[in-house]
């Protein structure tokens, strides 16, 4: 197979893709395997290459060319704690066939690769380093946040440029219980989801509660590609909304107008802690589904959750955005616990 990632890129992302296999999913050869994947991108060839040298007697298709009828029976065939892969350019539709939830139903792990397209060259190579997977550090320092705040009381997200007084964006109330995706599925119904992992997430159990001022290094834009303004944005966030946002940009804007225009109001809601130490303020990708992994804070804007119901503050039904954005974290602290500095997690390590 040809492909236009480095050779050696190929045999680092079979490395970490073997340890994920390994240590997350315990497959083993005498379990089933099967990879859909398409050649429409670098990173997409690059990473089905990577496979067929950890699962050497797995089955590949082509979504390119195989009739959707055919894909849904090779998944039909597998038996229950197989694996199917899936790695994909953009992301694979089979009519109003949803993959991921069916093979799950089935009892079949999953791992997906989505919006490979969107990550080239030397964001490629990051893509491919995010792959790595530690589980002495995601599951350490995974559950170590989650313990602490599932016990917690309040929370303070500290954000600047170092270079003053950090704003603080205070959370009050305790936590919703805190969703891990660590690659540890003990316990778990489903075995699987979107590669690359690493993260911990909750939100306040009092919406409102939440007050303050956060900078905001990177958002998801209208294209839901990562945008990086020139300066960082600082949101006001007041009752847990937000009041307005000072050194804005246009985008930034239309995403806020979007929002409020199907919304009513910007809500904040998920506050998550990302593990991935391969993605940086200074290492980068531009799907903002990938992103979302990198090491430090990111919060949704908008009233979609679709892990957490708030039905006195919104309505389900009708909540329609969900827009991730990255703070400028200096510190993290939990009940006065420093759990977050100097651009590391401090717990579980």
């Amino acid at each position: 197979m040809t492909t236009s990632l480095p050779e050696s890129a190929v045999r680092t992302a079979a490395e970490h893709l073997g340890d994920v296999l390994e240590h997350a999913f315990a497959h083993t050869p005498d379990r089933s395997a099967l990879v859909v994947w398409d050649a429409e991108s670098e990173l997409a060839r690059g990473l089905a290459a990577a496979y067929r040298i950890c699962l050497p007697t797995a089955r590949f298709l082509p979504f390119d060319g195989t009739r959707h009828d055919d894909i849904r029976a090779a998944f039909e065939q597998l038996e229950p704690q197989s694996l199917v892969v899936l790695v994909q350019s953009t992301s694979f539709r089979l009519d109003a066939f949803r993959i991921r939830i069916e093979l799950f139903a089935r009892g079949l792990k999953v791992i997906e690769h989505p919006h490979l397209a969107r990550m080239t060259g030397a964001e490629a190579l990051v893509y491919v380093d995010s792959l790595a997977y530690d589980p002495t550090y995601y599951r350490g320092v995974g559950r170590a946040l989650a313990e602490r705040i599932d016990r917690c009381g309040n929370g303070v997200v500290e954000s600047g440029d170092g270079t003053g007084a950090p704003d603080q964006l205070v959370y009050p109330a305790a936590f919703e219980s805190a969703k891990v995706n660590i690659g540890d599925y003990a316990g778990m119904r489903n075995v699987g989801g979107q590669y690359p992992i690493g993260e911990v997430f909750t939100e306040s159990r009092d919406l409102a509660a939440v007050n303050g001022r956060v900078r905001i290094a990177f958002f998801g834009d209208t294209a839901f590609t990562v945008n990086r303004p020139p300066r960082p944005i600082t949101l006001v966030v007041e009752d847990g909304r937000v009041a307005r946002a000072e050194d804005s940009t246009p985008e930034f804007d239309r995403v806020l107008a979007n929002i409020r225009a199907d919304d009513g109001e910007v809500w904040v809601r998920e506050l998550g802690f990302g593990l991935n130490r391969a993605f940086g303020q200074d290492r980068t990708v531009t799907d903002i589904g990938t992103f979302e992994r990198m090491c430090g804070v990111h919060l949704s804007l908008g009233s979609k959750h679709a892990t957490y119901n708030k039905p006195e503050h919104v309505r389900k039904k009708s909540a329609r955005h969900h827009v991730d954005v990255f703070a400028l974290t200096e510190r993290v602290l939990l009940d006065d616990e420093v759990v977050y500095e100097k651009g590391a997690w401090t717990v579980g390590v």
